[in-house]
């Protein structure tokens, strides 16, 4: 049997060939004449669907789905009626009714109703499993191909968009087949990048949009035309960014949404300080001596984002009202969205909102977190969940009363590891699961992306003979002393700093107010 409908209507007998369709299409359909029977009938029997007549006599349709939704708020209620006045519609629509219909209704048109309420998730899901099918041969072809900078962007966007696709339907056999693509597309990644990215750095091949240009290309160009809020969401990707767009769509409309290409280590003490600068590390580490901090120097690694970006301005000309406000703690954003009237008339103001890679460390480290965001589609999911309870969304709605542009981006992002590979090095060698950098490093070479000089990468060579080390897909180094104990903690968790399509290529969004 395809599912259980109670139709309450005074008209009931004229309705009988409707009925027996319903029943020749496998639905069970019990018919009463007025809203009091379909409560009780709905206390009695448990059904799939209820159609309801919004003007019969006694109890309407609209007070007899008041009570059925009381009772029973998830059973799915269709109102079908023959007057098209507006304040009726938005009752009904009001007291969540899962569709509308106006008389005179044909089968077909009760059949389309049933099937999208009660099989959506089944045909979704069909679909779904379908067009992937084919869209991965598709890929799977792109993938055997070489792919340049710009295209590796697109088919990291097509893979996220399958992804979140995907996450809506129960069935997860096309899940894997996605998962086992993206650790491929990974890999080649990796290679691409261990080809290009010194090149590029170096001028010897045309670069890609990075991370230090993003502010001179992007954002520069709309300062004093217009009041504009730039805000960096640390360690937001780009996956990350598609799932939480449609609470920014209410307020803001989309521009221009690009990726860009984060640097090597993609840590936020290199990817933040190279975005504010509009330097590369080596490049900031020469110009500001006293402000730069090394791996291996106590302290914070990322105090002097403000004077980066207010020397980054006078060198682009830009002699404007700005601010700078990094957020942290909840009780921060609360205060900048208190205060947000304060900055609304600056031309441009610059936000850094630090939770996404508080939950990337909370991910490691506190065990309920390790729960809640089990998988990536949970860890997306908790994204979402954040956003729309904290102060960040009030102070996004602010910005767009104001009708101030909004540009969002990200440093770097972040993948979840799952292969331990071996490393040793001196005790003085940084702690960082992603990316090692010291002297006298041992590993294996084809696991890995070393740079042996940094400063072909443009990065600061600490001692005689250090090297940069980067782990490539989902890769994380592990030391022999103690090896089962730290794979056992920190596999499965999100880690960041070393070469994935997840950490490297990062979202760019330009949105004007609505």
């Amino acid at each position: 049997m395809q599912g259980k409908i109670l139709w309450a209507d005074d008209e009931i007998e004229l309705l009988k060939p409707h009925i027996l369709f319903l029943e020749n299409k496998g639905y069970s359909v019990d018919g009463v004449t007025n809203g009091s029977d379909a409560v009780d009938k709905c206390h009695e029997k448990s059904y799939d669907i209820v159609f309801l007549d919004e003007n019969m006599p006694g109890l309407s349709g609209l007070e007899t789905l008041s009570q059925i939704k009381e009772a029973f708020p998830l059973v799915p209620v269709v109102m079908i009626t023959k007057s098209e006045e507006e304040h009726i519609m938005e009752e009904a629509i009001g007291s969540k009714i899962a569709d509308y219909l106006i008389k005179p209704v044909n089968p077909n048109q009760i059949l389309l109703s049933i099937k999208k309420i009660l099989d959506k998730s089944k045909l979704v899901s069909q679909k779904t499993n379908s067009n992937y099918q084919q869209e991965f041969r598709q890929l799977g072809m792109l993938l055997n191909g070489r792919l340049d900078a710009e295209e590796w962007k697109e088919l990291y966007a097509k893979l996220v968009f399958w992804e979140i696709e995907l996450d809506t339907i129960e069935e997860s056999g096309m899940r894997e087949i996605l998962e086992m693509q993206k650790k491929e597309a990974n890999k080649l990644f990796a290679d691409f990048i261990e080809d290009n990215y010194l090149d590029w750095l170096n001028g010897t091949e045309e670069a890609p949009l990075m991370i230090q240009n993003v502010i001179k290309n992007k954002i520069a160009p709309k300062i004093g035309s217009e009041k504009i809020a730039v805000l960096l969401i640390d360690n937001l990707r780009f996956d990350q960014w598609k799932m939480i767009e449609p609470i920014f769509a209410k307020y803001f409309v989309k521009d221009e949404e690009e990726i860009v290409y984060s640097i090597l280590p993609t840590a936020t003490h290199y990817a933040r300080n190279a975005f504010f600068a509009g330097l590369l590390p080596s490049e900031i580490e020469k110009r500001f001596p006293q402000l730069w901090k090394n791996e291996d120097d106590e302290g914070g690694k990322n105090m002097h984002e403000q004077d980066f970006l207010e020397a980054h301005l006078k060198r682009l000309g830009k002699n404007v009202k700005w601010s700078y406000n990094k957020i942290t703690k909840v009780e921060a954003g609360k205060k900048l969205s208190e205060q947000f009237h304060l900055l609304k008339e600056n031309d441009v103001n610059f936000i850094v909102y630090n939770f996404v890679d508080m939950l990337s460390h909370a991910r490691t480290e506190m065990e309920i977190i390790r729960e809640l965001a089990e998988d990536e589609a949970a860890y997306r999911s908790i994204t979402v969940s954040w956003i729309e309870h904290s102060p960040l969304l009030e102070i996004i709605k602010k910005i767009a009363e104001a009708g101030v542009r909004l540009m969002i981006t990200s440093d770097h992002g972040t993948i979840k590891v799952t292969n331990p590979v071996r490393i040793v090095g001196e005790k003085s060698t940084n702690s960082n699961l992603r990316y090692k950098v010291g002297r006298g490093l041992s590993y294996n070479k084809k696991e890995v992306f070393s740079v042996q000089n940094p400063q072909e990468a443009f990065l600061p060579k600490l001692k005689m003979s250090s090297e940069f080390v980067f782990a490539k897909g989902q890769d994380f180094f592990v030391y022999p002393n103690n090896y089962n104990h730290f794979v056992n903690y920190y596999e499965n968790t999100f880690q960041h700093g070393g070469i994935s399509m997840e950490e490297i290529l990062i979202p760019y969004i330009n949105l004007k107010p609505r």
